[in-house]
């Protein structure tokens, strides 16, 4: 599936497919989709995780399938709907849905993050709210989803283990990361890697707001040696606040790390069009502080 939107560079804006699961509408970025095909049989697997369907496999790939209708705790009905076929973090997952109803461009600003009581940082699996044609539609986190039912899909904390003996850096570190839990993940891990001087953001808007007061108190080189940002988040996305910060003459030299589950083959394009100096998957938290070590020094 290919659509304008990738193929434009920081405009802080993305494109949501909308698809219903018994008359309650959600949403994913298209960015994450590979394409849609209408249900088919799925061969179960033993001891599975409960939220697994099964697998197939379309054009000789074995695909597992998620049912989002188990996820959200929803009674089942089988043999109808269609699989919504994504890619993210290199995995290749199917999610069953009921119907697409369509595709739908928006702003990151016009997404309204789900509060605590709606969304607590361990249960919760939203990342988003839109209002769209007098109707709410929840953006759902696919990534907490699959790592929920494979923790090793998400960051791999093992990675860090042979790490734990290194010195201490002081280079100061500005983060943008929306999810609460991943947020603590990475900056837990780059603690134990020796970088413990970090200014933890929860989206682009708020690090660029950073950014731009330490520029103008002239102390921008005193709080920040690098960037490390995820894409998809509220307000304003990691594309767009590489593009301003590449952008500006103060801080064009400051190296940005695109750090997000959503770099593949066509992102990772727009990420270096924008000038970003790294980008990596989300499983790749070891390799994160590698090129953290690379580009501070």
């Amino acid at each position: 599936m290919e659509t304008n939107i990738l193929l434009e560079n920081g405009t802080n804006e993305l494109e949501v497919l909308e698809f219903t699961l018994k008359g309650n509408h959600y949403g994913i970025n298209v960015a994450k989709i590979r394409e849609i095909l209408s249900y088919r049989e799925v061969t179960p697997i033993p001891n599975a995780h409960p939220y697994v369907e099964g697998i197939f496999m379309p054009r000789d790939e074995m695909i597992t399938v998620i049912s989002l209708r188990r996820c959200l705790d929803m009674e089942e009905e089988p043999g109808k709907g269609l699989f919504i076929i994504t890619n993210f973090n290199k995995l290749n997952i199917a999610f069953h849905v009921d119907e697409v109803i369509g595709i739908h461009r928006v702003s990151w600003a016009d997404i309204i993050k789900p509060d605590s009581t709606v969304n607590s940082k361990d249960q919760g699996v939203s990342t988003g709210v839109i209002k769209l044609d007098n109707k709410l539609v929840v953006i759902l986190d696919f990534e907490k989803i699959v790592t929920d039912i494979s923790p090793e899909t998400g960051l791999k904390v093992s990675d860090l283990e042979e790490m734990e003996d290194r010195s201490r850096v002081n280079a100061p570190i500005v983060i943008a990361e929306d999810s609460p839990l991943l947020s603590k993940l990475i900056t837990d891990c780059l603690k134990k890697s020796g970088y413990t001087n970090l200014n933890v953001n929860m989206n682009g808007q708020e690090a660029w707001n950073k950014l731009v007061q330490y520029k103008e108190e002239g102390t921008l080189r005193d709080h920040c040696h690098c960037v490390i940002t995820d894409i998809e988040m509220p307000l304003m996305d990691g594309h767009r606040l590489t593009k301003l910060i590449k952008s500006d003459d103060e801080m064009k030299d400051i190296p940005v790390i695109i750090f997000s589950s959503l770099v593949n083959e066509e992102m990772r394009r727009k990420g270096e069009s924008l000038g970003a100096d790294a980008q990596l998957t989300k499983p790749e938290i070891g390799h994160l502080v590698e090129a953290i070590d690379r580009l501070i020094k």
